[in-house]
């Protein structure tokens, strides 16, 4: 019973954990993309990769302050949505998704290289960038803590709040933008972009400016990331994060401010008590290890995962919140 209840705590503790935090300002971008105007982009990641690197390349190698090291990143995101959005948002929907997903990889590939070492560290990355983030903690950083059932650093703590506080504002940026003339205009065009047109109105502008809102936040999110891990490794930002924000997005509902927010935290309570209750499992003999060993935990938690969101698709397409006239639309 106890073993049972350090699961269900490492589970909750999962639900605002850092990881929660980083798909949930992902899933609240593609959300505007996605589900607000029907664009289908395959390399949010990108966006998150650029947010992170913006404060670790500006703090630990060109000593600039946090603060500028996060407009860096916000300005870096702002320029890739022009790049991507330019050659293809007048074009079908395909285009943006294989554009997207392929700049995605090559920008990790880029960072990851020998010849980027000097300013992105490579494989090594980079890290000693969150001095200045967590000096204004109103807490001690070092101390630990009980919350939740679990115990807490006050580093993870100071990392969470920023997060969820960025979370909060920026679903309530959606929830209020989707309420006004532009968001009815964004949610015309993932229905009908070409009745939108005839009504005067600058389509490509609209997913223009969709596009750009959605990368900057999720750059918020890669930001958030590297300063909870204290680190920044291109491989953090592999292009299967992606497609776990669109779970998340999934889970909750789409074109729903609190879908991808409350996607994300119960896609990451379900993989930390899949993870751990497997792992106990194995350990007290009820699943033999010539079964399932321990080292195979990690990729079988995220196939009954994957199975369980196909047995969402098939009898709740529309998720916890959404509504299923949303999801029938086609992507612009």
């Amino acid at each position: 019973m106890s073993e049972f209840l350090d699961i269900l705590a490492l589970s909750v503790k999962s639900l605002v954990s850092q990881s929660a935090v980083f798909f949930a300002l992902m899933g609240v971008g593609l959300n505007l993309h996605f589900g607000y105007t029907g664009l289908l982009n395959f390399g949010q990641i990108a966006f998150a990769l650029l947010g992170g690197y913006g404060v670790a390349i500006s703090v630990a190698m060109w000593g600039l302050p946090l603060l500028v090291g996060v407009l860096i990143g916000v300005v870096a995101a702002f320029v890739l949505a022009l790049l991507l959005g330019l050659p293809t948002l007048r074009l079908r929907a395909d285009y943006l998704a294989i554009v997207t997903i392929a700049a995605a990889e090559i920008m990790r590939l880029v960072f990851r290289s020998t010849p980027a070492t000097p300013i992105t560290g490579a494989t090594r990355g980079l890290s000693g960038f969150g001095r200045d983030f967590y000096a204004v903690a109103p807490f001690e950083t070092q101390r630990t803590y009980d919350f939740l059932g679990s115990t807490w650093t006050g580093r993870e703590i100071w990392a969470v709040l920023v997060g969820w506080i960025l979370v909060t504002l920026f679903s309530l940026l959606i929830w209020q933008l989707m309420r006004s003339p532009w968001g009815r205009v964004l949610k015309a065009i993932r229905e009908d972009e070409d009745a939108v047109r005839s009504l005067g109105k600058n389509v490509y502008s609209y997913k223009m400016q969709s596009l750009v809102l959605g990368g900057v936040i999720a750059s918020f999110g890669g930001m958030i990331l590297v300063l909870a891990t204290g680190s920044a490794n291109p491989d953090q930002f592999q292009n299967a994060n992606t497609f776990l924000a669109y779970a998340a997005l999934i889970l909750g509902g789409t074109a729903r401010v609190l879908g991808p927010v409350v996607g994300s935290m119960i896609l990451w309570f379900i993989i930390a008590f899949t993870d751990a209750g497997l792992a106990a499992l194995i350990r007290n003999g009820i699943i033999p290890s010539e079964i399932l060993s321990g080292p195979d935990v990690a990729n079988i938690r995220f196939v009954l995962v994957g199975v369980g969101l196909m047995m969402l698709l098939i009898f709740r397409p529309q998720g916890i919140f959404g509504d299923r006239r949303e999801i029938v639309l086609d992507a612009h």
